[in-house]
């Protein structure tokens, strides 16, 4: 089961402010434990929306929006991926995440399961997918 954590976004992080060496030394110890107990799969931070676009779909119609967006707290500033045996485990390990934000101060942490192929009927498309797959690890 492979879970996504993700950070939410504050008026620094989207200013570009980097964290503090002390959050950066904490999120790494947390990382690296993550590592030891093999289930980190990636992680990394995102930088400001105003290096980032959208694509707005309507219809057959693709518009392109440029960032910055307006709703800091609808925005993600970064992200670990992780795979755990049971969705309790993923739990116990996120209550444990650092605070993003520094501690003592307001922040907050989003956690989904991501799909896995097994959890879609069988299909060519999926299928070809779980080639996909296969020759990216290669």
């Amino acid at each position: 089961m492979r879970f996504m954590i993700m950070v939410r976004a504050t008026q620094d992080c989207e200013a570009g402010v980097m964290p503090e060496e002390k959050l950066i030394a904490t999120m790494t110890k947390f990382h690296e434990e993550l590592a030891a107990a093999g289930m980190l799969l990636d992680a990394s931070g995102l930088q400001p929306s105003s290096k980032g676009w959208r694509i707005k779909y309507s219809g057959d119609k693709r518009t392109l929006i440029d960032g910055p967006f307006v709703e800091t707290k609808e925005l993600i500033a970064g992200y670990t991926l992780i795979q755990a045996n049971s969705r309790e485990e993923a739990i116990e390990w996120t209550q444990r995440f650092p605070n993003p934000a520094g501690e003592g101060n307001e922040a907050e942490i989003e956690v989904r399961q991501l799909f896995e192929l097994d959890d879609f009927g069988p299909s060519e498309a999926i299928e070809r997918f779980r080639e996909l797959e296969a020759e990216a690890k290669m």
